[in-house]
């Protein structure tokens, strides 16, 4: 799709699929104009993840903050938007309700176009913003809390998944683990920070692959092994090293990562490939894929960290190839919790 730009569109995007409440106000798809993140982390950090009734009803306490905010650090008023952009699906179906009942409503109010985006299109589409250079087709590979799949964007808004995981997503796996050796709550970011201190190589764990699948993920027995290794370590009376754990857990994720995806760039012939979601901002992973594209002749791309976490920048720029697609959506829209990625429901 070659698309050209006759006027400027403005979006004001919302995002509240987990925990984060999130607005943001996007020009032309690729030029943040503002973006507010109200995390929940603190608050949920004290049960060791997201508990899902609470993130809806914190949502609802900031939604129109957030909101208003987005407008005024963008010195942008609502008629001057084009349209109204929201995350409606997948994600947790309490958290979706609030942001595209606030859409909804702001667009049913001021008469301004409403457009659902696909939460996974939104991660992808964060590569954008900051990569202006980037455009389809290319093979992204997704991975967050819920979600490993590897992806061929054939053109904006039109994907192929060509890979996903079995069980556990990898950012799952990350939290699990760190649970389990004692860091808490997000794992994420706490894993990649301890691994730094650590030897991976000190503890060989399981590289899964799925036989009739060469590009889908399985994490689950890589938690399990790590378990069995810390009930071992108990039942011996020897202590694990909390440092070499995390370092060999991470780097058996990462060497898994890199090789479904470099096979696949192989495979499918792409000279340009990019990470996205939360585990994207994994030092570790980043790194990686930095030294085997360079190696391999692969133009690698990759969000700031700030752009891989949940955010309705992302959401801004997904709708706005959205909108010139001529995507709308009438005030029945829902949220849809299982959402697939390439599924429209207009």
């Amino acid at each position: 799709m070659d698309i050209k730009m006759e006027k400027d569109i403005s979006i004001l995007a919302i995002e509240s699929s987990c925990d984060e409440t999130a607005a943001a106000v996007v020009r032309n798809g690729r030029e943040v104009l503002s973006n507010v993140i109200d995390s929940q982390i603190a608050l949920h950090t004290e049960y060791g993840g997201v508990v899902p009734e609470i993130a809806s009803r914190k949502h609802i306490e900031k939604i129109n903050q957030v909101i208003e905010k987005a407008l005024a650090d963008a010195d942008r008023t609502l008629s001057q938007m084009d349209a109204i952009a929201v995350t409606y699906g997948p994600g947790l179906v309490g958290a979706l309700l609030v942001g595209v009942s606030a859409a909804k409503a702001i667009s049913f109010a001021s008469n301004i176009p409403l457009v659902g985006v696909h939460h996974i299109e939104g991660h992808i589409s964060a590569n954008y913003i900051e990569n202006k250079e980037l455009k389809p087709p290319f093979l992204c590979l997704v991975v967050s809390g819920g979600h490993s799949h590897l992806v061929v964007v054939k053109d904006y808004g039109e994907y192929e998944i060509i890979g996903r995981t079995r069980d556990d997503a990898a950012g799952e796996a990350f939290d699990k683990v760190a649970r389990a050796i004692g860091l808490g709550y997000p794992g994420g970011p706490k894993i990649d920070k301890v691994s730094r201190e650590g030897n991976p190589d000190a503890i060989h764990f399981p590289r899964a692959k799925v036989g009739d699948a060469a590009y889908d993920f399985s994490f689950s027995g890589l938690k399990s092994a790590v378990l069995n290794y810390l009930n071992s370590c108990q039942m011996k009376g020897e202590e694990a090293v909390v440092a070499d754990v995390a370092a060999s857990f991470q780097k058996a994720v990462i060497d898994v990562l890199v090789e479904h995806s470099m096979d696949a760039i192989a495979k499918y012939g792409y000279k340009k490939f990019a990470i996205a979601g939360g585990v994207a901002s994994n030092s570790g992973l980043r790194k990686a894929f930095e030294e085997t594209c360079a190696r391999e002749g692969i133009d690698f791309y990759h969000p700031s960290p700030l752009y891989c976490t949940d955010n309705a920048a992302m959401i801004g720029v997904a709708a706005y190839y959205e909108y010139r697609n001529g995507v709308r959506h009438g005030f029945d829209l829902n949220a849809v919790p299982n959402l697939k990625l390439g599924e429209r429901i207009v």
